[in-house]
Parts: C-alpha cells; structure tokens; sequence
C-alpha cells in the first residue's frame, strides 16, 4: 500500500460534505478532514484573487487516486479544483492498516 493524503480546497461546507461522503461511502477515502475557513490568495485569468475555502484532508491510497480525482472533479464546482496528493512517508501501523481496509475494493 502506498497512503497519500490529498488536499482539496472547496468553496462552501455544502460542496465539502458532498465530496467527502462520496468519496467515503465508495470506499475511495477512509476519512476526510474539513478545516474550516482557509484564506486562499491565487491568480486566475490574470488576476488576483482572494477567498475564503474550506480545505479537504483526505486520507487514502495513491492506487485509488484517478478515481478520487474523477468523483471530485464530477462534484466540484471549479473549473480546475485543487487536487494534489502528498505521500504519508510514516505513520501508525494501526492507522495506515485501517485506511488500507477501508480503501480495498
């Protein structure tokens, strides 16, 4: 098993609860972690921008990545969401052998 925890930045807790149940309920996440009110400075079409986000912490599998990337980007109201997945290069034995269960298919 290689675990990645990927970060994914949404606009609103309606389209955060929404992506997260999906990717739970379809055995693709074993849990996803909300932090509210994240500030995000970027620059789209040019121009500078500033809002306020909620960011998804999802704790899974890089074997399961396309799918994960193909639900949120059904679900996502961007055009071109945050998606990047960041490798666990350690962690409790206990934890990673529950994600593993709760990603197998």
């Amino acid at each position: 098993m290689n675990p990645v925890v990927i970060f994914c930045t949404v606009p609103n807790k309606n389209d955060a609860k929404k992506i997260s149940e999906a990717l739970v309920q379809e055995g693709l996440a074993a849990c996803v972690s909300t932090i509210d009110k994240v500030n995000s400075i970027f620059s789209w079409d040019n121009e500078l921008c500033n809002e306020n986000e909620l960011l998804l912490i999802i704790k899974t599998r890089q074997e399961v990545f396309d799918k994960i990337e193909a639900v949120i980007k059904a679900l996502h109201p961007y055009n071109v969401p945050e998606i990047i997945a960041l490798p666990v290069i350690a962690g409790s034995k206990d934890y990673l052998a529950w994600v593993e269960h709760e990603t197998e298919q």
